[in-house]
């Protein structure tokens, strides 16, 4: 790492390879962290795993996304940790150890974006990139207390990047503030599509039903409030009329066949070492056959063309980032796992749908923090992000 001290453990240790950036441009001054599954030139990319770090020599070239923030001026500082093959959404690693969230230290910083998500939450980067496939970015972002994007599916590059599924893996950045969001988003998202402010608010009920407990609930009800002030006029909606349980399988479906399909001859061949967790999820998307995976496909199509139909091209959906704070690290495997069920059913949305979400730092309960999160219309990135600017300076 090109930082000083390192007290979250946030970072790789891989050796100090200077990497060359631009003298002037748009990110002039600011430093910047990549995740471990990103290709940075002269380093490995280990993607959370021993054995593939030791199979990866150096990326003899940046990940696109890289390229384009070190030509805009930015500075590397270094590799972060990630969850073990971007497969996590606490963020643990019995490899290399978890990174410590600065928000929670006895808590998970989240996954699998942990290390950029700590790195920014520590103060050490002005900004991080991540990825997300099932709430990867928005995830840590919620509970660390920053700012995180999953931007619509396709909008960034992703080349030059370890795939975990396909259909659903996008790129991702955190930042601690909505200014140096904004200016790093118009970097990499350029231009909107088209369109009149997002000025409808759309309260998903469903996703607020899955908050565990009454202080989740109170902590971001005034921020909803202070949201419905801002726009014209307020509705509600239930996202999934068969229930977001229905709409977490499709995703699980889709991740895991996805998922298997690009690492499973690795792990059959290779027999690398994984956390327990982790062989779980590969193994149950080994069992998903070509036709399971074609009806997901179906009833993905018909929940994109529900949820663009309730965004219309002027709507944003309000709805909690997770149930609730972050577990407390000595949580068991059950219990992690039993949050990740219930935080999928709230998160799968953005995923399918292929439309953008921004986790916002808006609340805070028994000291922690919890995000609130805001979903626009496919290409409409950067006018959630002044929507978000819009509520941040409000509160």
């Amino acid at each position: 790492m090109l930082v000083p001290a390192d007290p979250v453990k946030a970072f790789v240790d891989y050796p100090d390879t200077p990497v060359a950036n631009a003298d002037d441009g748009p990110l002039s001054g600011l430093t910047f962290a990549v995740k471990d599954i990103f290709d940075v030139a002269g380093y490995p990319t280990g993607c959370g795993n021993p054995d593939k770090r030791a199979e990866s020599g150096p990326a003899e070239r940046n990940a696109p996304v890289v390229q384009t923030l070190l030509d805009a001026g930015a500075r590397f500082v270094g590799k972060t940790h990630t969850a073990e093959l971007a497969f996590s959404l606490d963020g643990t690693n019995t490899h290399y150890g978890t990174p410590i969230n600065p928000a929670a230290p006895d808590r998970v910083p989240g996954g699998s974006s942990s290390g950029s998500a700590a790195a920014v939450a520590a103060g050490l980067v002005d900004f991080a990139l991540g990825s997300d496939t099932g709430g990867s970015v928005r995830g840590p972002a919620s509970f660390c207390g920053i700012i995180g994007l999953r931007p619509t599916y396709g909008r960034i590059a992703i080349g030059g990047t370890m795939p975990l599924a396909e259909s659903l893996d996008t790129v991702g950045w955190f930042t601690r503030d909505i200014d140096t969001y904004d200016r790093v988003g118009a970097v990499l998202l350029g231009d909107d599509a088209e369109g009149p402010a997002l000025s409808r608010m759309i309260v998903a009920d469903d996703a607020f039903a899955c908050l565990l407990g009454d202080e989740p609930a109170a902590a971001l009800r005034p921020v909803v409030e202070q949201l419905a002030a801002l726009s014209d006029g307020r509705e509600s909606v239930t996202l999934a009329p068969e229930g977001l349980e229905a709409w977490q399988a499709v995703f699980r479906t889709t991740q895991g066949f996805e998922a298997w399909r690009h690492h499973g001859p690795w792990i059959e061949g290779s027999k690398p070492r994984l956390m327990d967790a982790v062989r779980g999820r590969f193994e149950a998307g080994s069992r998903v056959s070509q036709s399971d995976y074609e009806a997901a496909a179906a009833n993905r199509a018909s929940i994109r063309e529900r949820i663009h139909g309730i965004l219309g091209d002027d709507g944003f959906i309000v709805l909690p980032t997770f149930p609730t704070i972050a577990p407390p690290l000595k949580s068991d495997d059950a219990a992690l796992e039993a949050f990740r069920s219930r935080a999928l059913s709230m998160m799968c949305t953005a995923g399918l749908a292929g439309v953008p979400q921004l986790s916002l730092p808006m609340a805070i309960v028994d000291g922690c923090p919890l995000g609130l999160s805001l979903i626009g219309p496919p290409g409409r990135d950067r006018a959630l992000i002044a929507l978000a600017r819009r509520l941040l300076d409000a509160v």
